[in-house]
Formats: C-alpha cells, sequence, structure tokens
C-alpha cells in the first residue's frame, strides 16, 4: 500500500467517526446534514493548517 492511500484511509477514517456519533444521537437529518458539515469544515480546516506547517 503506497504512503498516499494509507493517509486517504486514516482521513476517511478521521471523517466517518464523528459523523457516526451524529447518526447515533438520532438527530433530525436537517441538523445532521448541518453538523457534518462543520465537523466536515473543522476537518478541512485542519488539515490546510497541518500541510501548511509541513
Amino acid at each position: 500500500m503506497s504512503d498516499d492511500v494509507g493517509q486517504a484511509l486514516i482521513y476517511a477514517l478521521l471523517l466517518i467517526l464523528p459523523l457516526s456519533a451524529l447518526a447515533a444521537r438520532r438527530l433530525p437529518l436537517s441538523t445532521t446534514v448541518r453538523y457534518a458539515l462543520a465537523w466536515g469544515a473543522i476537518f478541512l480546516l485542519a488539515t490546510i493548517v497541518v500541510a501548511s506547517f509541513t
């Protein structure tokens, strides 16, 4: 497995964890989507910050 594939798998798992927690709470779909977008934005921002230092 190449390094890029490994990183992509880790990123996917990091995104799935908070989304599965939101789904387990059984919130209304609109709230879940809003929270999921917020988590995606946080994840994207964190990725950009980490990438800028490497």
